[in-house]
């Protein structure tokens, strides 16, 4: 089966060479190229292809709009997005947004060809480099959820801790024990999973 390609890209000279590739490499065609994403959000629907290599930086309508424009009238066209940009906000606004893959300009031929194939199968292409952010972001965010978990009183003597107070000290700003302090400091490394007052400033804050 072929898979037919839409190219949104407002550089007239990686829009052609993209369209060369696409046109001249068996099992592809390349449905209609666009300089912009008004046309490109106009006509799509109807062109109907099944896959849409989106730039981000567009005049007027950026690509990550244009996305979220398309997508709900073109539930099945997958969206793959062309960009230099490696940033984070671009990465996540273009996935919420309904895209499902993410390569960078810089991406070698052969690569661009498997990834239209990958995500017309189903899949979500992403360059290594933007697949390190992705899972960087996970991570971090599954640190935020650690903290989540803290008590309300873990959370105040770890703001403490934070503040450079000692175990002595902590008990008698909350007016409890030391060895509760203690105890209360030693829930808080495991349940954050980390072994000392830093790493587990380093999650909580």
């Amino acid at each position: 089966m072929t898979i037919s390609v839409a190219i949104i890209e407002d550089i007239k000279e990686i829009r052609e060479g993209l369209q060369m590739l696409i046109d001249g490499s068996e099992g592809f065609t390349c449905s209609n190229t666009f300089a912009n994403a008004e046309d490109a959000i106009e006509s799509i629907p109807n062109l109907n292809p099944n896959v849409v290599l989106m730039d981000i930086n567009l005049p007027g309508i950026n690509g990550i709009e244009a996305v979220r424009l398309l997508k709900p009238k073109c539930s099945h066209i997958q969206f793959i997005m062309s960009t230099v940009y490696e940033d984070n906000d671009s990465i996540f606004e273009s996935l919420k947004a309904g895209a499902s893959g993410y390569l960078l300009k810089k991406t070698s031929p052969s690569k661009i060809l498997d990834s239209i194939t990958e995500v017309f199968n189903g899949g979500s292409p992403m360059s290594s480099q933007i697949a390190r952010k992705v899972i960087a972001s996970f991570q971090q965010k599954n640190a935020i959820n650690d903290s989540d978990i803290l008590t309300h009183r873990e959370k105040e003597i770890l703001t403490l801790l934070a503040k450079g107070l000692r175990y002595k000290e902590i008990a008698a700003e909350l007016l409890i024990g030391f060895e509760t302090v203690r105890s209360h400091t030693r829930n808080i490394y495991d349940k954050l999973h980390v072994q000392s007052r830093t790493e587990a400033l380093n999650k909580f804050v």
